[in-house]
């Protein structure tokens, strides 16, 4: 299944199959790390994709620990998990075309493959605040 959706990427974005999987990984982890419903789905669904995410993850140099997590989970921490998420993309060769291809593409492969819907754009890819406030609830 994950390389049906890496597959997908690629014919909904132009990357190579290399780059897709680059990308798809590094928007999960950051996706993981805001705590969003995304992010679990796809990880609930597509087998292989939490290992890919945990691996770009540590390529980028993602925060791993239970209290980082916890600030990224905050108005600034945001910030800095959109930053580093999106120099990772880009550093890995990847255009704005590209980068703004990826959610829509991650969106529509959940939504054909498993009747997901509600995600596409980055807000919803790395959580709100209600997001993370359900994610809370769910830790505690």
């Amino acid at each position: 299944m994950l390389t049906e959706m890496v597959e997908y990427i690629c014919e909904h974005t132009g990357l190579s199959p290399q780059d897709a999987r680059s990308a798809l990984g590094i928007v999960l982890n950051a996706a993981d790390r805001q705590g969003a419903e995304l992010s679990r789905e796809i990880f609930e669904r597509v087998p292989g994709t939490r290992t890919l995410a945990a691996k770009m993850g540590a390529e980028v140099g993602a925060s791993t620990g239970v209290i980082a997590r916890l600030i990224e989970q905050t108005p600034g921490g945001r910030v800095a998990v959109i930053e580093q998420m999106t120099e990772a993309l880009t550093s890995r060769g990847l255009g704005p075309a590209q980068v703004g291809g990826l959610f829509p593409a991650i969106q529509g492969f959940a939504e054909s493959e498993f009747g997901i819907r509600g995600f596409g754009h980055l807000g919803d890819a790395l959580g709100s605040p209600a997001a993370h406030e359900a994610h809370q609830r769910t830790v505690a």
